[in-house]
């Protein structure tokens, strides 16, 4: 670990080898740590040797390799899994000064570069001699030795575009000979304090094949003793029938209308669930197209809890709405050439109930007409008013017909496009539909 002094320390530790390096060249050279001076006229600081190298931190990005090795560092109730930690890179501009006309910046350059590629990583002993030189003792509390990753220093190969971009941030400083080094990787260790958790008591391994459930065939049948293979139209209170492979798991549950329910019967290749409540919540089902999907939890742990598991791919089909006409109360009556209208409200209870987002309509077709003219036939939208506020379905829905010529009318309705279903007579001779009906005669 190493605290929020490893930034200065790395530094330190940097411009004590360079001043090494320096009084290789040039005895009496030494290395500052300051950003590159503006006013060069004397060629040093005041002070100072005539010969300097100058250290200086001008970036500091996040360490690709390790800036994710970390995380997360909290579990999902937010209590803490272990300390923050922060890794670097750290961009150093070493700039060199003293007297063209005796190479002495050329020089002194040649000999820190002999140093750090001699010398590519920050020793403990290079850590511990800084913190304990450095200036007014301000890095006696670092503890950078104690980090078990080791601080390389690596030349940065800038090309004269990307060199001139670094001395560009140098307000009104003119060009020095300088080279970039890359310090890496420094860490800084946040202070927190992490909760000690339990340890494990028990261990479980699971190993699973990739089993999802396939669905191939989606059939429906109104009793049990039912042929599912005849083909029918789905209504509530139906059973389906589920055809496939691989549809038994350890917890198996079928999706639908937004929930997820037990089926009646399940083997590896077919399921039954019923389209009624149960096993669906009350209110949960509407009329309309649906998916279906079968869902497969897998029960693992001590003790044993669901997991999440496989899910099949997912069918459609159309739930038909069913309807019971109620009482008709004749508004009010005209007669056109000799044929009467009226105008009407007809009471209808469906089932399931009714979304009140969903679209319905009506659709009159006149019951045994004569064989003299055309059927008469009317279509109608119903506005799907809630009783009260907060009602999200309706059981039943007043249509309110108008100008609908006088006559029995086999009546239907459309959910969501999902149309009713009409009832044939038993007669094989002459069969047709005879329900349901109203009378509006």
């Amino acid at each position: 670990m190493s605290n929020y002094l490893a930034l200065a320390t790395v530094t330190e530790a940097l411009r004590q080898i360079v001043e090494d390096g320096a009084n290789d060249a040039i005895i009496g050279a030494q290395a500052l740590v300051l950003r590159p001076p503006s006013n060069l006229s004397s060629n040093h600081p005041p002070g100072h040797a005539n010969v300097y190298a100058g250290v200086y931190l001008y970036q500091v990005t996040p360490n690709v390799a390790w800036r994710n090795a970390e995380t997360p560092t909290r579990r999902s109730d937010g209590t803490l899994v272990r300390a923050t930690r922060g890794a670097f890179d750290l961009s150093f501009m070493l700039s060199f000064y003293g007297a063209d006309n005796k190479l002495e910046p050329q020089r002194v350059m040649g000999a820190v570069l002999r140093k750090l590629g001699s010398r590519p990583l920050l020793t403990k002993d290079d850590i511990v001699t800084a913190q304990t030189t450095a200036v007014d003792s301000v890095l006696v509390d670092g503890d950078l030795e104690k980090a078990l990753e080791q601080v390389k220093l690596t030349l940065l190969p800038l090309a004269l575009e990307e060199l001139s971009k670094v001395w560009s941030i140098f307000f009104q400083t003119s060009y020095q000979l300088s080279v970039a080094y890359q310090a890496s990787v420094v860490f800084v260790d946040g202070t927190e304090t992490s909760r000690p958790s339990l340890p494990v008591l028990a261990r479980n391994l699971y190993v699973r094949t990739f089993e999802y459930p396939f669905i191939e065939q989606l059939l429906s049948k109104a009793q049990p003793a039912d042929d599912p293979s005849a083909l029918r139209a789905i209504v509530s209170g139906d059973t389906l029938v589920l055809r496939g492979f691989r549809l038994q798991g350890d917890v198996t549950r079928v999706r639908l209308a937004g929930v997820e329910v037990d089926p009646g019967a399940v083997s590896p290749t077919e399921l039954s669930v019923k389209l009624d409540a149960p096993p669906f919540p009350a209110d949960t089902l509407r009329a309309g197209a649906q998916g279906l999907q079968i869902v497969q939890k897998i029960n693992m742990g001590t003790p044993e809890a669901e997991h999440k598991g496989f899910e099949s791919n997912a069918v459609a089909f159309v739930l038909r709405p069913s309807i019971t006409p109620g009482a008709v109360n004749i508004t009010s009556t005209q007669v056109i050439d000799g044929t009467t209208f009226h105008n009407a409200e007809i009471n209808l209870t469906f089932t399931p109930r009714v979304g009140i987002d969903q679209r319905v309509a009506i659709l009159l077709n006149e019951f045994d007409p004569p064989s003299n003219r055309p059927a008469y036939s009317y279509r109608f939208d119903v506005p799907v008013t809630p009783a009260n506020p907060g009602d999200i379905s309706v059981a039943s829905l007043k249509a309110v017909v108008t100008h609908v010529a006088s006559a029995k009318y086999l009546v239907r309705v459309q959910v969501d496009g999902a149309e009713s279903l009409l009832v044939p007579d038993a007669n094989p001779a002459d069969p047709k539909f005879n329900a349901p009906q109203v009378n509006l005669t």
